[in-house]
This record gives C-alpha cells, structure tokens and sequence, in this order.
C-alpha cells in the first residue's frame, strides 16, 4: 500500500530499505524496581522498596545509626525485642516497607526539605543499609499528588 505523506520523506534515489538501523541495548540499565530504592520524608520516615527489604533479608525491625562525621544513615536489621529498634511496616501493595523515626530528625537536627531519594544507597558486609544524606536529590514523586486546581467561581 502507498502512502502519499510517505514519499514526502523519501529522495528520489533512495529505496525503503536504504535505512540504517540502531539496535535498542537491553539489560544495561536497571529497572526502577530492581534496584535499591529508599526515600525520607520531612516527618522523618524512611521507605524502602521491596528489593531492598529483600536484600537485606527481609528484617522485621531496625536499629538506626547515624555517622554525624560522613553524614550517613545506617540501618542495622534487628529483631522486633531488640533495644531501640524501630519497626518495619507494610507500605503500599507492592512490598514497600516504612521505618518511621521521626526522632531521628530530632535528635540529629536532620531536615529533609522534602520528599528525598537516596542516590546510592549501599549493603556494607555487616548486611547495613548505607544511606549518604550528602548524596540525595528530591523525589520525582515528591509533588506527584499534587494537582494545580482552579478555584471554582462562584456564580
């Protein structure tokens, strides 16, 4: 079948099979989901995607450390019983799990000014989930939720 639109795109020495194609790479660039994933709010709770809680073989609760001189967060796997350890609960349908520690941002005079994704979080040898506050960028889905609605005239 021919298409008029598409001779406008052809020269008159060129054929339909004159094209070079590229081929698209797969498998160079993690998926969203399949890689380690964490976010802190400015109410100081910590999420992370199911891939991560995974990796770090599923903890019930953990112990948060915070390294004031390399402005990092440590998150220890820890027992429920465990002293100071905070609870990781169910976020969302997919798996997600939430720390919330609030006094983290008390205590460490951390201020998230909204919703943060850690570029790089990290798994360190002791099975620690690394997060460097120097090292974040505010969330995509920071303002995701968020919709400009007009006021409604009044008539």
């Amino acid at each position: 079948m021919y298409y008029p639109w598409y001779a406008c795109f052809m020269t008159a020495n060129q054929k339909s099979n004159d094209f070079e194609w590229s081929i698209l790479p797969r498998g160079d660039v993690a998926a969203h989901w399949s890689r380690l994933y964490v976010t802190m709010n400015p109410k100081g709770s910590i999420v992370m995607s199911r891939m991560t809680h995974e990796s770090l073989r599923s903890p019930r609760a953990f112990i948060i450390m915070f390294d004031r001189f390399n402005q990092r967060l440590g998150l220890k796997p820890a027992n429920l019983g465990d002293a100071n350890a905070y609870p990781a609960r169910k976020y969302g349908r997919r798996g997600a799990k939430i720390v919330r520690a609030y006094r983290l941002l008390t205590e460490f005079g951390i201020h998230p000014p909204d919703l943060i994704e850690f570029e790089r979080p990290q798994i360190d040898a002791d099975g620690m989930l690394i997060l460097d506050l120097r090292k974040i960028h505010i969330s995509a889905k920071a303002h995701s939720q968020c919709r400009n609605k007009l006021p409604e005239l009044n008539r």
